[in-house]
């Protein structure tokens, strides 16, 4: 439970600070006052001011703002400082620079993992490289770094080798001996017959070796792996659309599970599904629904054709709704979430 809470809070405070500090950044720098950087919503913990803006961190920490000055015109104490005196095209940059700051996070992240790691190549060898829980691997005793000899008598040197010979169509018992701290050992497992595959697994991942690129390679390898898992993304959101499924929308609740699952695998796999989400709440906020980013983008584009900006009515009625709709959703993907997590 701890390594959970620990997990989340750090991949939401990773994602939320690189998303607000991308509004704050461009407001300040096309001449934007910003009073207040939040992290977190409620009550302050903790504060600090440096020049005219206060940096702040709240106690819930599922979200942050930028108090920038003019976002209301009728509340403008900054006066051509503020957001509303700007150009049109300065308050699009502000408004798509959180969204393009979640888009560049996971550029970042690949690209330290692929010059600090390396890129992942499957081992030739038969070396257990994942031991999953409660599956018949785990259940004789094997475990990560242990090195396949042999199954049923027959030596084994490649992971094809040893992956032919215990995946037959039943469920019969197999003796596989191996090596662990240069001690031999052997053990029986009997293999479960996948469901949906007919094939029956015992349980084990094959260990991968890791080949540290350089600087450039790893650039050009974090943008293109970006670019990919993106057009997956919006593939995936285009069938959600065409073919609406409560069970593709996760919550809060639901992605922190996730988060501290993923943080027993190790910081790398946890950096690796932050990059995932960033990318995912860089495209959700560009969604073009009132309150969202995307939603402002509309209007600034409107107030562009048009040569001047929505009427206050029209702008509080289309926030209106767009706020609905997303405590709507938020109640909606919250309840799924207790029930799956709680109540299964």
């Amino acid at each position: 439970m701890l390594l959970t809470v620990a997990a989340a809070m750090f991949v939401f405070g990773l994602l939320v600070v690189f998303h607000e500090f991308g509004h704050f950044i461009t407001a300040k720098l096309t001449g934007m006052r910003v009073d207040e950087f939040a992290i977190g919503f409620g009550p302050k913990i903790f504060r600090t001011r440096r020049g005219e803006t206060v940096y702040s961190l709240r106690a819930i920490p599922l979200g942050g703002f930028n108090d920038i000055a003019g976002m209301d015109p009728s509340d403008n104490p900054a006066g051509e400082r503020g957001y509303c005196e700007k150009p049109v095209l300065s308050r699009m940059i502000v408004i798509l620079a959180g969204s393009g700051m979640n888009f560049i996070l996971p550029i970042l992240i690949f690209f330290g993992i692929y010059c600090f790691q390396g890129v992942a190549n499957p081992a030739p060898e038969p070396i257990l490289g994942g031991v999953m829980e409660n599956m018949p691997a785990q259940q004789a005793g094997l475990q990560i770094g242990d090195k396949v000899l042999a199954v049923n008598g027959e030596v084994v040197t490649t992971w094809e080798e040893f992956t032919k010979k215990i995946s037959y169509d039943e469920e019969k018992p197999v003796m596989i001996r191996y090596e662990r701290n240069s001690q031999v050992a052997e053990v029986e497992v009997t293999p479960q017959i996948e469901k949906s595959t007919g094939r029956a697994l015992i349980g084990v991942q094959r260990a991968v070796n890791y080949e540290p690129q350089d600087i450039f390679t790893s650039f050009v390898m974090a943008i293109d792996h970006t670019k990919e898992i993106l057009i997956l993304m919006l593939n995936a959101l285009v069938d959600l659309v065409k073919t609406p499924s409560g069970a593709a929308v996760t919550g809060p609740i639901g992605i922190a599970q996730m988060a501290g699952q993923v943080a027993t695998l190790g910081f790398i796999p946890l950096m690796n599904f932050a990059a995932l989400l960033s990318l995912n709440l860089g495209v959700i906020n560009l969604l073009p629904v009132p309150a969202l980013d995307g939603g402002h983008f509309v209007s600034l584009v409107i107030e562009a054709v048009r040569g001047k900006p929505l009427s206050p009515k029209a702008l509080m009625y289309t926030q209106r709704v767009g706020i609905a709709l997303l405590l709507l959703l938020t109640v909606v993907v919250t309840a799924k979430d207790i029930i799956n997590v709680f109540l299964k």
